[in-house]
């Protein structure tokens, strides 16, 4: 998919006939039955253009795909080093597996991505060369025993402007890399684990959730407290900021959506999209519309909202959980994971 221009906002009563019209196209690249649930997609992210869409696999599979080309051989593989093992004396444990958490583009720079891994590493990459132009160790990694802590970056933010990343931690710890200088700034710690955060369009503010269904609102670089709100009544795992900056969503464990005022910081509206615990969430380019992306295994449908009014306008019905979904940046084009089926892009195919 080449670069494009920003799309053209549609209204509610509009959105629904051309979505519908839209073709669903398949990326996978592995045709074989049985296919290992560690292949499958756990974490995707769009380019700053849309003109590439990153995808991320539990067993270290990093793919950029080109939306207008589903073939495989069309894609480029990065691949992710395998740390070296130090020789086992009899009776030592077995070394955990490396396994890739996280993908994100650059916010501005269309040609890099940035990678979290299982090991305590962030990796950076020149997806034109193929080749990691930086990597900045934030943690020991996954434990070897039940002594260790598990220090393993699970978590991704861009800073708007680029200049910095922030990688939370599964031990509570969130840490934010210098890009330029490529290396850890400081650490912050958080009483919860943070499973999620993104930061406001001016880079000034973190939104973070946690396990106490809350979303806090952090101060950067500072990382004191500007604001909690009690969102969820279970532990809340996805957050979004809006194009506009208008809202904050948050997706929680109690299958819903929460979106948010960020003037008012009051709960406008609650959205049931999903039968099962909220994992992803995204606003479409222009904030018109939002999707949730949950493990549901009995009702598999991927359900649009109308933000404003909170309806659902459109559903997909589908074959396989949609864990993750991305829209676009510029064009009502809607990327979803689907387990072994592999990346689904509708609208893809232009």
């Amino acid at each position: 998919m080449a670069p494009t221009q920003r799309g053209r906002s549609l209204a509610k009563d509009a959105f629904p006939p051309m979505f519908r019209k839209l073709k669903t196209s398949t990326y996978t690249d592995n045709m074989r039955p049985g296919v290992s649930s560690s292949h499958c997609i756990r974490t995707l992210s769009w380019n700053s253009t849309g003109g590439f869409i990153a995808t991320g696999s539990a067993d270290r599979t990093l793919r950029i795909w080109n939306p207008e080309r589903p073939n495989v051989k069309n894609s480029t593989e990065l691949r992710t080093p395998v740390p070296s093992v130090p020789k086992l004396r009899p009776g030592d444990p077995s070394p955990p597996q490396v396994g890739l958490e996280r993908v994100a583009f650059h916010p501005i720079n269309e040609n890099e991505l940035a990678s979290c891994s299982t090991e305590g590493m962030v990796r950076f990459w020149d997806i034109r060369s193929k080749a990691i132009v930086g990597e900045v160790r934030v943690g020991a990694g996954t434990p070897r025993s039940k002594d260790d802590k598990d220090e393993s970056p699970f978590t991704l933010a861009w800073c708007p402007d680029g200049t910095s990343v922030v990688a939370g931690r599964k031990d509570n710890r969130l840490v934010a890399i210098d890009r330029a200088a490529m290396r850890v700034a400081f650490e912050h710690r958080e009483p919860l684990q943070t499973n999620q955060c993104v930061f406001d369009w001016a880079g000034s503010h973190l939104y973070t959730t946690n396990g106490d269904g809350y979303i806090k609102v952090l101060r950067y670089p500072e990382m004191s407290t500007a604001l909690s709100l009690n969102a969820h009544t279970a532990s809340c795992y996805a957050v979004a900021y809006s194009p506009s900056g208008e809202y904050v969503a948050a997706g929680g464990g109690d299958a819903l959506v929460s979106l948010w005022d960020t003037q008012e910081w009051i709960c406008v509206r609650t959205l049931d999209l999903t039968t099962s615990a909220v994992k992803s969430i995204d606003f479409s380019f222009d904030g018109s519309f939002i999707c949730a992306g949950a493990e549901d295994r009995e009702e598999k449908k991927l359900n649009v909202a109308h933000v404003e009014s909170g309806e659902v306008v459109h559903s997909v019905d589908l074959g396989a959980p949609a864990v993750q979904v991305a829209w676009h940046p510029s064009r009502y084009v809607l990327a979803y994971s689907a387990d072994a089926q592999g990346l689904k892009i509708i609208g893809g195919l232009s």
